[in-house]
């Protein structure tokens, strides 16, 4: 054998273990696309009539036992009380009267007589809202379960049916 085929077959040898070598070290390409998850779900905010519609079917459903009433004003349960409530201790001056509260979204009763108020609120209104805050004052003067909801949060059933379950225990 002739030194010069020797060198050409070495050449060739060579260049097949440093083609093979490229090949390990690139990464393997995919034959077909990554499929990717739809997404035709879009969440979107409920309206007030939304969330109202998705409660009552709740209380209608898992609480048949009471009675439900919407938009009840505070009055109604409280009466047109002669008190004027202090809302605030830096603001001694400062009352509030139960007509002036946030009327109660839904009240529970049973026996004529009601037994929790369900609230939906957005924002921090339970916390902030002169009118939530009073709502909430006069529920607790007729020692009546003030259960909140803040709207913007999901408030999944199971969620919702446990949280007023345990109130009304």
């Amino acid at each position: 054998m002739d030194f010069g085929k020797i060198l050409l077959k070495l050449a060739g040898v060579a260049k097949d273990y440093i083609e093979k070598q490229q090949k390990e070290a690139e990464p393997a390409r995919q034959t077909r696309p990554v499929e990717r998850p739809e997404t035709s779900f879009v969440e979107r905010e409920k309206t007030d009539a939304e969330w109202e519609a998705y409660f009552r079917d709740i209380l209608q459903s898992e609480f048949s036992s009471y009675s439900i009433r919407e938009k009840v004003p505070v009055t109604d349960l409280a009466g047109f009380v002669s008190d004027e409530a202090q809302l605030y201790t830096t603001r001694p001056t400062q009352a509030y009267k139960a007509e002036w509260g946030q009327p109660f979204t839904f009240v529970l009763e049973a026996n004529g007589s009601a037994k929790a108020v369900v609230m939906l609120g957005k924002g921090h209104s339970h916390d902030e809202n002169v009118k939530y805050l009073v709502s909430r004052m006069y529920a607790e003067k007729l020692h009546l379960p003030y259960i909140n909801f803040y709207t913007q949060m999901p408030n999944e059933r199971s969620y919702v049916i446990g949280r007023i379950r345990k109130f009304l225990n």
